[in-house]
């Protein structure tokens, strides 16, 4: 997986919304690939606007969590991005062919609006995500709650998340910085020089 896409995955664990790829996410999965592949010139910067996030995300995650999420959203800020949606947990468990005892079933059925926010830090070829907070409903989440979304949400759909622990970045990237504005992939390398 993809540098930016892992941490847009990570940051946007519990959304989707039904609809296939748009143009615009083909040309935002296409800046991964990119990446990815080693197309992009060393030393430069590729940068991912809040909206191409959001119509990737739009494109992309339905394919972890088909059904049970929609009217998702990713906000970027300084050093952070933060993910809503509003989230049938019930419906993303049976979509995941999970069983679910009653008691807990009756407790996560139903849409609830969900908010995760998280704090990232990158350099010499890693990231870190720090998880800041989990909201659902309004209410905060913590403890053996959020434990129990981990491992039974996040894990399953995203074996490969790491969440306040570092992991290593897409071979090319050197690091990302996120602001307001942008989501920027630093490639590694000196920039080209032409003479």
């Amino acid at each position: 997986m993809g540098t930016v896409r892992r941490l847009t995955v990570a940051a946007a664990m519990f959304i989707s919304i039904a609809a296939l790829p748009s143009p615009e996410a083909r040309a935002v999965q296409n800046k991964f690939d990119r990446i990815h592949d080693g197309r992009v010139n060393p030393g430069s910067v590729v940068s991912f606007t809040p909206h191409e996030l959001n119509v990737w995300v739009a494109a992309e995650v339905p394919e972890y969590a088909p059904h049970g999420v929609r009217n998702t959203r990713i906000e970027l800020g300084k050093g952070t991005a933060t993910a809503s949606a509003l989230i049938d947990f019930l419906k993303v468990r049976q979509a995941q062919g999970a069983e679910t005892n009653w008691l807990i079933a009756k407790l996560i059925e139903g849409e609830h609006p969900v908010r995760v926010s998280a704090r990232i830090q990158s350099s010499r070829g890693k990231a870190t995500v720090y998880l800041q907070g989990v909201e659902i409903g309004g209410m905060s989440i913590t403890g053996s709650a959020l434990d129990f979304l981990i491992d039974n949400f996040l894990k399953p759909l995203f074996p490969d998340a790491r969440i306040n622990e570092p992991f290593e970045l897409d071979e090319h990237v050197d690091h990302i910085d996120v602001q307001p504005d942008a989501a920027r992939a630093f490639i590694k390398g000196p920039p080209n020089r032409r003479g």
